[in-house]
């Protein structure tokens, strides 16, 4: 099984979804088209590790849920205790920041201010979904959910992405100090 298999199994440990909710909440993750989890989950399935119930629709057409059994469960416990491969990054900024000094200053700094918004937007949803994750998952005074909480992962993960973003945020204001205004090799 390849690593989407496996992400696919643990959306599915938190409760069933059709094709088309896990192509949605895998994106965060991993990103993976149509093409790829449905014969993904046609496999699981024929493996024994998901079963299928078709819903009938009257007004869309009929759409296949999909939950985790018992040997689905087994495998990804078996994934879990594994170590993680290295992380992938593939951020087309980290190019571009690369060959910077080949454009003007201001096209640097319009990309860079761009890059800030982004990533001042992204830390305000990202604050969000923390707090809805806190009232979702009665956390206790120290807002944190139990670890054996479903929303404990999703409460770790929100917190990594505030942190990147954070980090990210300081990253992009120090590069903007120190790109010159105008044309030239020296800050103004």
């Amino acid at each position: 099984m390849n690593t989407l298999a496996y992400g696919l199994l643990s959306l599915l440990s938190h409760s069933p979804l059709s094709g088309y909710d896990l192509t949605q909440r895998i994106q965060p993750f991993w990103p993976a088209k149509h093409s790829q989890i449905y014969p993904l989950l046609a496999r699981l399935e024929k493996y024994d590790m998901v079963s299928c119930e078709l819903i009938q629709q009257s007004d869309k057409p009929d759409k296949k849920v999909y939950s985790i059994q018992e040997k689905g469960l087994d495998a990804l416990r078996k994934w879990l205790a594994l170590p993680a491969s290295d992380p992938v990054m593939r951020d087309e900024l980290m190019l571009k920041a690369f060959c910077i000094s080949q454009v003007e200053p201001t096209v640097s700094r319009d990309l860079f201010a761009a890059r800030l918004e982004h990533y001042k937007a992204k830390s305000q949803r990202l604050n969000d979904k923390i707090q809805s994750v806190r009232h979702m998952a009665n956390a206790g005074e120290d807002g944190i959910p139990p670890y054996d909480s479903p929303y404990f992962g999703a409460y770790i993960l929100l917190n990594k992405g505030k942190l990147t973003c954070r980090t990210n945020i300081e990253w992009c204001e120090w590069v903007l100090s120190i790109i010159p205004h105008g044309s030239g090799n020296t800050v103004d």
